[in-house]
This record gives C-alpha cells, structure tokens and sequence, in this order.
C-alpha cells in the first residue's frame, strides 16, 4: 500500500514543466518479431504429462498443445515446438533467454521463476499433495492428528528436483528431510519400496496416478493439501509486453474465467484414455 506521506510527496510533481516528450516505443516489435517469422516458438520438455502434453506416434498431442496452437492460430502463424528441455526449470530458462517466446507446459507460477520471465493470468489451479507410505507415515505420526503431523512434518519428503515442488517443500515444510528425485516414477518406486515417508506432488497427478494404479493404495494414501494451491500459467519471454497482454486476452475470451481444477483435468484424463 502507498502510505499517506508517499503520496502527498508525489503531488507536487505535477506542478513542474513537462519534460520534453520522449521517442515513442513501438510496443508491438515483439509481436512482429513472431508474425515476421511466421512462427510462434513454445517449448515444451520431452517427456509425457498427460492429459497437458504427450507424443503419440511422434506428434504431440494434450491441452496445453492445444492452447498453444491456438494462440498461434490467431497470430496467423504456426505453433514451432521446442522439446529439448529435460525439465520444467529448463523450459523456463529457454524462454528467459529469449530462445523460445512462449513455455506452455503445465508451468507452475512460482516466485523465483516470476523473477527471469512473464507469467499470464492462470488456466488451472490445483491443490498440493502428499502421497504417503501408510506404515512409514503411521510410524511418524505417533498417533497425533493428521493436521499436526502435516503441519510439523519432520519426515523423510520425496520431491523431482528442478521443480516447482522442491521451491515448495522447503517452504511449505523446513523440517522434513528432503530427498531429490529425477523422475516422478523414482519417486513412486521408492514409496512402493518403503524408502521415503511421503512424496510431494501436485494432487491430480496423484489422483491420476492411483487412477492408473490402484494396487498403489495398498501400500499408500492420498493426502490433499486444501490450504496450498499450484497455480499453472503460461511463460512468456520477459521483452515481450505485447505478447503478454495478447496471451492474457486470449485466455480471458477464449477459456472459462474459473482457472481448471484437478478434478476437471482428472475427468479430462479419464475421457481421453478410458480409465
């Protein structure tokens, strides 16, 4: 908030004589940059998250391949897609060096991210989650509440390195011993096998993994965090203005002004693979 002595202090510059009027800057370059080229640069990294993005007999498919073909489309130009990252953090330094204009990517906002790139206005918020091991979990609960052992959880926490999840956990949990994983099916496999007390992820993909899995709930429990919200947006290189404005009013004219939950994915998911 502006303090009242903020303002006040800023009144009497507009008693001053007008400083003679700068050069006009051309807010659209980055627009023409895209349209010139004739076409729109997304990043996308190359491996599977569905239903946001997966290859099917080499071409991509999903929602967030989609909405990307779509801004495209209204630019009148084709949608160019990047998959070299390995992981959501590099999609994001693709785009903060200017390498690609866009990372449609089930991208979480997060602030060190927001520091390197633009984000545009929300198209899915998700809950946070824990997938624990019932007999570890049981073991550190002690017989206390659930919120309590949550709240205080001193445990071994099972995050992919290089996410938004691992920016999470150290500080939505600074006493659990975290452990890095490089894939979200390692980190499956080590509560299967009883190495960690919980993992951390958002909680469609742990809906979705019991969808997929339900043998999983012999050995594990959902947990979903209602307090905590992962917001997924769009990554927009940071000298594009206009770009960032034309992706907001498109998501604003074109989409649901309600962001997609994770029970509107999960029953997106279950609709295009039959589970």
């Amino acid at each position: 908030m502006f303090s009242r002595r903020g303002l006040i202090l800023g009144s009497p510059v507009l008693l001053a004589a007008a400083p003679a009027a700068a050069q006009p800057v051309d807010q659209r370059a980055d627009l023409q940059d895209i349209t010139g080229r004739g076409s729109l640069r997304v990043t996308v990294p190359n491996f599977d998250s569905r239903p946001f993005f997966s290859a099917v007999s080499n071409r991509l498919e999903g929602l967030d391949i989609d909405l990307a073909q779509a801004i495209a489309s209204e630019l009148a130009v084709e949608a160019a897609f990047d998959r070299s990252p390995t992981s959501f953090n590099e999609a994001v330094q693709l785009v903060a060096r200017g390498d690609a204009d866009l990372a449609i990517c089930k991208l979480s906002r997060t602030l060190p991210r927001a520091r390197i790139i633009g984000y545009s206005r929300p198209y899915a918020q998700l809950n946070h989650g824990l997938l624990t091991h019932r007999v570890r979990f049981a073991a550190v609960a002690r017989g206390r509440d659930m919120t309590e052992v949550i709240r205080n959880f001193e445990g071994e926490l099972g995050v992919i390195g290089n996410s938004s999840f691992a920016d999470f956990a150290g500080r939505n949990f600074p006493k659990a011993r975290l452990q890095r994983f490089d894939t979200w099916s390692g980190m499956i496999d080590a509560i299967r096998s009883g190495n960690i007390d919980a993992a951390y992820r958002d909680d469609f993909e742990i809906k979705r993994l019991l969808v997929e899995d339900p043998s999983l709930t012999l050995v594990a429990r959902s947990v979903t965090l209602t307090d905590l919200t992962d917001t997924l947006a769009i990554g927009i290189r940071p000298d594009a203005p206009q770009l960032a404005a034309f992706v907001d009013l498109f998501l604003e004219l074109a989409h649901s002004a309600k962001p997609l939950s994770g029970d509107d994915l999960l029953a997106r998911y279950r609709k295009t693979t039959g589970l």
